[in-house]
């Protein structure tokens, strides 16, 4: 802002100091050629129990980012233990065998930072970050909480009553409850992607023992990966992290939820009787980042629904006004990925608004969509992903992402340059090959009798 005001003194200045002359437009200079992303060197340590570490150079702020990513979580929970990595990430909080919760967290803060424990479907993740001089015994600290965790048992039934009423809170939340049952159609009961809640009985029931033999079967060396990105000395957070983790068990390798399971599209309704408006979700599997057709149909999902100018965006939310904030999306998990759009629709136009959808994708995948258009998305998805590795956090997200997705270093060189290669004809050809109406499922959560008389109106 104060660069915009000195700008406004100097122009005003010029205007009475210059001879008044009759203004022409001039065309604008064309756009550069787009840059590549140009990835920071990287060290990458293996150690003799199979953990491996990645270390990169960022920024020129004293600080640190680390990560240590686990290749566990959610997804190896069966059907009795639905949340169970979860409260095991909690407990885990507590603190380790020489320290507790209170003086985990006047550590980190005595560091600089701040730090974080968390479950999610493929990944258990433990991330922090500090002032760079405080690097080593970040890492030291990490591989505390990793190897040698308390697990107080006295305070298992607090955090399982936490999640009990988190429980409650969100099993009425239109969005998750859509979510819920989609996650149930695309991926089915018998993965734990497709188990989105638990029961009460089930936190009530969770163990001690339970949590310990989660952890024991699931955590070690051989699964896990470490990023410190930021300003550091790499030779001696090489021996840091070498001397922390060299005593970690290897334990098991990865394993992942069966993806050779049996997609049937289907359409359900959860009734919200008055609700004022309809939440949607809508879609079905896709090829995973891996297919040499990923980029493309990235490119496509963006035109179409993924981005604020996409065309279902335009349609559904600017146009006609059923929904303030339609969305499509790419979800990727280990052995399956799916697309989906997602919307809530005011009720009284659910069904306009879904069979507005379903015309764009169609139009789309019919009629090649123009040089102009596919530009201005090229763009924007570039802005998009060089702001992505603007920070050290985004740096370790991208590698971290690569590694669970088995994605080389082209991944990310090339991605520039690859987001601009893609042509208007194979924007349509994705769509029509992958984004088909009348394979996906559908999901609303809203009026059902209101959903239904519009549905016969049709």
């Amino acid at each position: 802002m104060k660069y915009l005001k000195i700008f406004s003194i100097v122009s005003f200045g010029i205007l009475f100091c210059l001879p008044q002359v009759n203004a022409q437009k001039e065309t604008p200079p064309a756009p550069k050629a787009p840059k590549d992303f140009v990835l920071p060197a990287k060290k990458q340590i293996t150690l003799g129990n199979g953990m491996r570490a990645t270390l990169v150079q960022y920024g020129q702020v004293p600080k640190v980012t680390v990560l240590l990513s686990l290749k566990t979580g959610e997804m190896n929970e069966n059907d009795h233990q639905v949340w169970l990595s979860d409260v095991l990430a909690r407990m885990m909080e507590q603190g380790t065998e020489t320290m507790n919760a209170g003086q985990l967290q006047r550590k980190i803060a005595e560091m600089g930072g701040s730090i974080g424990i968390h479950s999610g479907s493929y990944q258990f993740s433990v991330s922090a970050s500090a002032l760079s001089e405080n690097v080593i015994d970040l890492i030291k600290l990490i591989s505390d909480l990793v190897m040698h965790p308390a697990f107080p048992e006295s305070q298992l039934n607090r955090i399982k009553n936490d999640f009990k009423r988190n429980l409650a809170v969100q099993k009425e939340e239109p969005q998750l409850m859509a979510q819920a049952k989609f996650s149930e159609i695309i991926y089915g009961n018998n993965s734990p992607y497709g188990r989105m809640f638990p029961t009460n009985e089930m936190l009530d029931d969770y163990t001690l023992g339970d949590v310990k033999k989660f952890y024991e079967e699931n955590f070690g060396a051989k699964r896990a990966v470490l990023y410190v990105a930021g300003v550091f000395n790499e030779g001696e957070v090489s021996k840091a992290i070498e001397a922390a983790f060299k005593g970690w068990k290897q334990g098991s390798g990865a394993t992942y939820p069966d993806d050779n399971f049996k997609y049937k599209p289907q359409t359900a309704i959860i009734n919200r009787k008055g609700a004022p408006q309809t939440t949607v979700f809508m879609g079905l599997p896709v090829i995973d980042p891996k297919n040499p057709d990923y980029m493309k149909l990235t490119i496509a999902n963006s035109l179409l629904g993924g981005s604020f100018g996409s065309r279902i965006t335009r349609n559904i939310r600017e146009d006609k006004g059923y929904t303030y904030s339609p969305f499509s999306t790419i979800n990727n998990m280990p052995g399956i990925s799916v697309w989906y759009e997602d919307a809530d629709i005011t009720s009284e136009h659910t069904i306009d608004a879904i069979s507005e959808i379903k015309k764009e994708i169609l139009r789309l995948a019919d009629t090649i969509p123009s040089q102009q258009e596919m530009l201005g998305i090229q763009r924007n998805e570039a802005g998009l992903y060089i702001l992505k590795n603007s920070s050290p956090d985004n740096i370790i997200g991208q590698l971290n992402f690569m590694d669970h997705f088995g994605l080389s270093d082209s991944y990310l060189s090339d991605m520039v340059k690859n987001i601009y290669a893609v042509t208007p004809e194979e924007v349509s050809a994705m769509v029509k090959k992958y984004i088909d109406p009348d394979k996906m499922s559908l999901v609303m959560v809203g009026d059902e009798e209101q959903i239904k008389a519009q549905d016969k109106e049709k």
